[in-house]
């Protein structure tokens, strides 16, 4: 797993604020353009969907990916059953505003680590991704909202060539937009953290 399509700069408009996050799997995400309009969520095309946990940003990562040219559906919970994934190439699952242990909080669904393709978790997405695969998620008692310096660590693919300031060790640091109450404090087996926060060591995993 990778950590974040892009901590996003919160000075640039365009951009979406985002927490913590993390990709599963090693394939690069594909390319193709079209929208979606039935029920009934029939991928024909190499594509790319994104699942809303209920992030205000879930429009903007669906359009922000569309722009590169990838074939982006954005769908809900509810349409999960509906999703068919044979062309399926890449996941984001964006944030959302509930704690993962809250009552009745959206769970991943089960098709997400079963279709073997990459997965970003942001945020809410990261947390639930941890908790799926036997990590751990506490509520922080330092919780991080507007702008964080994050440093990238572990030379991590995903973050290869990306900073915005380095620190006197040379290390590649991030201006990032932060909102989150609860963080990942233990990783799943098989991961590595990727980036990390004053409040929050593990801000990204692989």
């Amino acid at each position: 797993m990778r950590g974040n399509v892009r901590l996003e700069r919160p000075h640039h408009p365009s951009l979406a604020p985002c927490d913590v996050a993390l990709v599963f799997g090693e394939q690069p995400l594909t390319t193709v353009r079209q929208q979606a309009e039935s029920t009934t969520i029939g991928i024909n095309h190499k594509t790319l969907v994104v699942l809303d946990f209920g992030s205000q940003y879930s429009q903007l990562i669906a359009r922000r990916t569309r722009e590169l040219g990838v074939h982006t559906l954005l769908i809900g919970l509810d349409q999960v059953d509906a999703l068919e994934t044979p062309n399926l190439r890449g996941v984001i699952l964006s944030g959302g505003p509930d704690s993962v242990y809250a009552k009745d909080s959206p769970q991943l669904p089960k098709w997400v680590l079963e279709a073997g393709v990459p997965v970003l978790g942001i945020c809410y997405g990261m947390q639930a991704l941890a908790i799926q695969l036997d990590g751990q998620v506490e509520t922080s008692r330092e919780r991080e909202f507007g702008y964080v310096r994050v440093r990238a660590q572990g030379h991590s693919k995903l973050l290869s060539g990306i900073q915005d300031d380095t620190n006197d060790q040379g290390h590649g640091l991030l201006d990032v937009w932060m909102s989150h109450g609860d963080r990942v404090t233990q990783m799943p087996p098989g991961f590595k953290c990727i980036a990390s926060s004053e409040s929050a060591p593990i801000a990204g995993m692989a």
